[in-house]
């Protein structure tokens, strides 16, 4: 069986810091797509926990030195999802708050898929599946052959782990023993056609990681205690690379959208876009 993440140290003050931070930037992703009448809100909701984990507390970044030879990388290989990916960079202060607006619209660095640099704090490109983890992977080794302390991390999606480019990453870094490489899965088990079990079953997922010499971590993608936890366990393990893999609710956040397939590439209309920030603002006392 997988692994789950040892029981943590709970911080109740980072906690509700970065609880809140996570409704902030799904607040962010639903104005965006809404904004742009265009992009991938159910996979952006997904991980949104998960990257605000990265942004707010894990990933050692420098917003004014983009290019910071140590700093840790974060690859979002499922990049259709980069309106978290935006949302992220702009609140640490990598750019302008108000440029999330120009998602996808003609002449702004907000591309639909992440760009190198554009905006600045983009590592890669990404959005052809795979191919985000096979560079982070190359990334990982190049790093330690400079003796770099810094981290790779890179965000895949389930129905990404249909392509066969994925699993020569994952050989390749377990050979390697890439101890400084995590990988984490966005499992919410849904992707553009349909369920991703009945599109190409992945499970025993866990057990296909540790075939190819990954440390293997289980959890609720949405507990944050959960997440810091695996984060925590995923650096302090030596001697082979770690996969979290994330239980998610696909569109978490928004009534409407969770578990629901169809929004998986779709945008809502105005007036589900108002109830969707009703109700990621209540908890947060915002409308």
């Amino acid at each position: 069986m997988a692994l789950t993440a040892s029981p943590p140290v709970v911080d109740t003050a980072l906690i509700k810091r970065l609880e809140a931070q996570a409704l902030v930037i799904r607040r962010d992703i639903v104005k965006m797509v809404y904004t742009a009448q265009a992009g991938h809100p159910g996979g952006s909701l997904s991980s949104a926990d998960i990257m605000t984990a990265l942004y707010f507390h894990v990933l050692r970044l420098d917003p004014k030195n983009p290019a910071w030879p140590e700093r840790d990388r974060f690859i979002l290989s499922k990049g259709h999802s980069c309106p978290a990916l935006y949302a992220c960079l702009a609140r640490r202060g990598f750019y302008p708050l108000d440029q999330i607006y120009t998602l996808r619209q003609l002449g702004s660095m907000l591309q639909g898929h992440p760009h190198r640099g554009s905006p600045p704090g983009v590592e890669t490109t990404s959005g052809s599946l795979g191919n985000g983890f096979a560079v982070g992977m190359g990334m990982a080794l190049a790093l330690r052959m400079k003796g770099s302390a810094s981290r790779v991390y890179v965000l895949l999606g389930d129905g990404e782990l249909d392509e066969g480019l994925c699993w020569e990453a994952a050989m390749a870094s377990g050979k390697y023993k890439l101890d400084n490489l995590t990988a984490i899965v966005d499992r919410n088990r849904l992707q553009n056609d349909g369920s991703a079990d009945e599109i190409m079953p992945l499970d025993p997922l866990p057990d296909k990681w540790r075939a190819f010499r990954w440390r293997t971590i289980e959890i609720n993608g949405h507990d944050m205690p959960s997440i810091l936890a695996a984060l925590d366990e995923a650096k302090a393990t030596s001697g082979q690379p770690t996969v979290i893999i994330a239980n998610t609710v696909k569109g978490k956040g928004v009534s409407y959208m969770e578990n629901n397939g169809d929004w998986h590439g779709k945008w809502p209309n105005q007036a589900e876009y108002e109830q969707a920030v009703v109700e990621l603002g209540a908890e947060l006392g915002v409308a």
